[in-house]
Order: C-alpha cells, then sequence, then structure tokens
C-alpha cells in the first residue's frame, strides 16, 4: 500500500510547535511595545544623566518652560534644551560643579547630552505641541505639576482614552492664553464658569477631533 504522507510530515508537529513558539513571542513583543510602553506608565521616573531639578527652575526660579522648551508653540514637538541654552546660566552659576559635566561636555564637543524620554507618543500617533498650547492647553494638562517636581516622572496616562475625554469636553480643560505656561493657573471654567469656557472655544473654533484620523494618519 503506497504512503498517505511523505516522509517530510515527520517533522511536522515540531515544525508547528516552533512556530507557535515563534508566533507567540511575538505576539507577546508587540503587546508589550504598543500596549504597555513606558509612555503608557503613570510614574515611570528614569534617572537622567544630569539631575534637573524642575521643581528649583521651573517652580522657585519661575523660569517659564519655553526658555528651555522653545519650539513648543511653533512645532509638533517640544524639544529638549541644549547645551548652550543651559551654559547661559551656568557659565556663571555653579560653573565647576561635577553634576554638570554632562553639560559641559556636550557644550565642548557638540554632541548632545544624552537626555531619557519620558513622554514619548507612539509611532502610530501623530501628536501636535503647538496645536494644543496654541489653543489653550496648559503643560499641566498632560505633563502634571512639573514645577513641583524634583525629577520628572510621567504623571498622566497618555491612554486613547485619555486624549479622547479632553477632546470631548475641552470646556473643562482649555486656559487663557497668558495662563498656558503658568502651571499654578486655573482653567476658564474655574476662574468664570463653564458658559464662559464654552464661549471661548467657539471663538476660538476650537474643535478637537474625534475620529480616528485626527490622531492616526
Amino acid at each position: 500500500m503506497s504512503k498517505i504522507f511523505p516522509k517530510s510530515a515527520n517533522a511536522l508537529p515540531l515544525q508547528i510547535v516552533i512556530f507557535l513558539f515563534v508566533l507567540g513571542s511575538v505576539a507577546t513583543a508587540a503587546v508589550t511595545y504598543y500596549s504597555t510602553p513606558k509612555y503608557l506608565r503613570v510614574g515611570y521616573q528614569p534617572i537622567q544623566p544630569v539631575p534637573f531639578d524642575h521643581s528649583l527652575h521651573a517652580g522657585n526660579l519661575a523660569i517659564d518652560c519655553r526658555y528651555c522648551h522653545a519650539s513648543v508653540e511653533k512645532s509638533a514637538t517640544s524639544s529638549v534644551p541644549t547645551a548652550q541654552t543651559c551654559m547661559n546660566c551656568h557659565s556663571i552659576i555653579k560653573p565647576q560643579s561635577p553634576l554638570l559635566e554632562p553639560v559641559r561636555k556636550s557644550y565642548e564637543t557638540g554632541e548632545p547630552v544624552p537626555w531619557v524620554k519620558i513622554h514619548q507618543a507612539p509611532d502610530y500617533v501623530y501628536f501636535n505641541h503647538s496645536v494644543h498650547v496654541d489653543r489653550g492647553v496648559s503643560c499641566v494638562e498632560c505633563h502634571g505639576k512639573v514645577n513641583e517636581m524634583s525629577v520628572v516622572w510621567h504623571d498622566k496616562s497618555h491612554s486613547m482614552g485619555f486624549c479622547l475625554d479632553c477632546h470631548r469636553d475641552p470646556a473643562s480643560r482649555i486656559r487663557k492664553p497668558e495662563d498656558v505656561f503658568n502651571l499654578n493657573s486655573k482653567t476658564v471654567a474655574e476662574q468664570a464658569g463653564l458658559e464662559e469656557a464654552h464661549k471661548m472655544i467657539k471663538d476660538w473654533k476650537v474643535k478637537p477631533p474625534q475620529s480616528c484620523s485626527g490622531c492616526h494618519r
């Protein structure tokens, strides 16, 4: 009687097991990367190469966010400060501090300080900082009270639900233009009531997208 299956079929069970193992590994890695990455982990607080104290600089000294994050009003990204920005002050203030050695080295060589990103939008999400801050969304809404953090941590979830909550109800979160970079400021709704906030949204034509294409392009 002729053989129904070729001899090579004997290896098929092992091949199936290997395939399922590889598929499971890839699926696990994909879920880990796309569903539970660092940018969704509230409380994520990496060690930075330079111990920059936001509560001192943005809090006690009241340095405007835009001094260091210069492109936040005109770009999709907020940018991190160059060594030149840091040395504008630290060429005079604590110029020999050992903690600032990475900054001085960066200033001398042109190599950027290897800051560790805390907030990072996924590759499949479009986010533009300038669009938000130019329409009254303060830094504090997404990043928390950074001016009170000695070491910055990931304060908000930045999940899709988090974003949609704001897009569906911008009136409770919007601020006056002069208050956007004041992390201690109150929203328009808190200052003058929801009716005034809704009027501001109408006058400014604030229409946050709620469809998939608004953020997934």
